[in-house]
């Protein structure tokens, strides 16, 4: 299952938004200067389409969750940590700004996932599941010019999460089940690289029929673009990003689409939307690009520089056409390449074997962006090349960067640094590090798996056992996680009790999966 149709597009088929009960309040929340429930600064939005009682926040989530495993098993879903730290930066200050204008409720705050998660996949495209899970393809962060630009977008999903527009949609077709419901949002995702496991996924004439229509209605996709609007800006982004975004897949539409454009299949753009969007911003800033008199940025948002880092990773990654490698490494060695050239020239020559030219590249970059926040991407990206097989030995700089990623409170450079730990045979440290990691992210599945490394190296099997099963937990395997549990339980009496407290955390942790087990297996019998 490739992730190449818009899960956002969950949609089932449009119907009348409002009962006519709602008129008075919709006409109210439209005059000027009024005061929209749960927005303190009074700032207008378009009238609520509904509250989605037809699906409880809890539905939602276990709705939500239970795609979400099947995502994290596919082979294109990605955990880049460097990838998912630079989303972070534009995401944490936009569910932030969400929350402080009143459009992300506490009880949406604290139920909801609110998680991200990335897709290998090359097409320019986001996607949304029930119960807060929000994504980005490889392929839209590759072609965004500015942090503005991908935040927009998030911002705009962000919004459909936060009005509820997935539960109101599923409210409109009660009579599906929740199973029902998940695969075909399966689905849509599949649909993209895989008709055949789409068919299978959308399988009952109802479920066909329904999955035809996954889109947003024309009101949903209007109030997540004024709400994702207010949500951009009042995080200190420039609005004009959410026009030049809007220019670039307008542009997109009047080419030939070759299937790299879901995104606009499942949120059609229309002159309206364009204009409407345009209409928000002050009248200089009617054109496409970078402003002139654009808002100072707040301290914390990510710069142009660490952005065009960021976009030339997910092109590396997303790009299994070694021509395209040597391209860009030949690029990257003239005298006047960028930041990003250098930065996508060094990843792609190591994955072509060239290791002496990538930790050129690599240094030459680093030198670029000295002192500017993009240091911390080329740092990673430079130990991510002395780790790899075949690079120049450079012990010291090694050490250097080791000892550094170690002490960073950023998950990319910790993890990297956890790595590099363990293969330089200092596993103690990697673990010591990542011990206190994991008990302020939980559900880390990656850390546990280095940690899993990190203890089996030290000698310390029941720990390392338990920290796999941890890993699969995390990403609602609970059968594989009771597997990893039962095997822990079952070591020889040496290994076992030479640790009591960590027998006493298996032996508990046994019992949460139990439960979590038989949990599913009652909804599977409400089928």
């Amino acid at each position: 299952m490739a992730l190449s149709l818009l899960a956002l597009a969950l949609a089932w088929p449009a119907t009348t938004v409002q009962a006519q009960s709602d008129g008075a309040a919709r006409a109210a929340a439209q005059r000027p200067g009024a005061n929209v429930q749960g927005n303190p600064g009074g700032n207008l939005s378009l009238p609520s389409l509904g509250d989605g009682e037809g699906l409880t926040v809890s539905a939602e989530r276990r709705l939500g969750d239970r795609i979400a495993r099947s995502i994290y098993q596919d082979p294109d879903y990605l955990d880049d940590p460097m990838l998912v730290d630079y989303l972070q930066l534009l995401w944490q200050p936009l569910l932030a700004a969400a929350k402080q204008r009143g459009e992300v409720p506490p009880e949406l705050a604290e139920r909801l996932a609110w998680e991200l998660m990335i897709s290998r996949e090359r097409s320019v495209n986001a996607f949304a599941l029930p119960g807060g899970y929000l994504g980005v393809n490889l392929g839209l962060l590759a072609v965004t010019e500015r942090p503005e630009e991908l935040a927009s977008v998030m911002a705009h999903e962000l919004s459909h999460v936060s009005q509820r527009h997935i539960a109101r949609m599923m409210s409109n077709e009660q009579r599906l089940a929740p199973w029902m419901i998940g695969a075909m949002i399966l689905g849509a995702l599949a649909a993209g690289s895989n008709p055949q496991a789409a068919g299978a996924a959308i399988a009952g004439g109802s479920a066909v029929a329904a999955q035809q229509s996954l889109k947003f209605s024309r009101d949903m996709e209007r109030e997540a673009d004024r709400v994702g609007f207010g949500v951009l800006t009042g995080a200190g982004f420039d609005g004009q990003g959410f026009v030049s975004m809007f220019d670039k897949l307008a542009q997109a539409s009047r080419l030939n689409d070759d299937g790299a454009f879901p995104y606009l299949r499942s949120h059609p753009l229309t002159g309206e939307r364009i204009a409407d969007m345009q209409s928000r911003l002050p009248s200089a800033a009617a054109g496409v690009g970078p402003r002139a008199d654009a808002p100072v940025r707040p301290a914390g948002l990510p710069s142009a520089a660490m952005h065009a880092l960021a976009s030339a990773r997910a092109r590396v990654l997303a790009e299994r056409n070694s021509t395209r490698w040597s391209n860009w490494a030949q690029i990257a060695a003239g005298p006047a390449a960028k930041p990003g050239e250098l930065y996508a020239g060094a990843l792609s020559a190591q994955r072509l074997g060239q290791h002496d030219r990538a930790a050129e590249l690599a240094q030459r970059l680093r030198t670029a962006v000295a002192g500017s926040d993009a240091r911390a991407m080329a740092d990673a990206l430079m130990l991510e090349l002395l780790m790899s097989p075949g690079a120049p030995a450079n012990a010291a700089l090694l050490a250097e960067l080791r000892d550094a990623a170690l002490a960073s409170g950023s998950r990319g450079p910790l993890l990297l640094g956890a790595q590099a730990a363990v293969a330089s045979g200092e596993a103690e440290r990697a673990a010591s590090r990542l011990q206190v990691w994991v008990v302020d992210h939980p559900r880390d599945a990656q850390a546990w798996q280095i940690l899993a490394r990190a203890h089996q190296n030290r000698g310390r099997t029941l720990r390392a056992v338990r920290a796999e099963a941890e890993a699969r937990a995390a990403h609602f395997d609970w059968d594989g996680a009771l597997e990893r549990l039962k095997a822990a339980q079952a070591l020889p009496p040496a290994q076992r009790n030479a640790d009591p407290i960590e027998l006493a955390i298996v032996d508990s942790r046994r019992r949460d999966v139990e439960d979590r087990l038989r949990e599913a297996m009652r909804e599977e019998d409400k089928r």
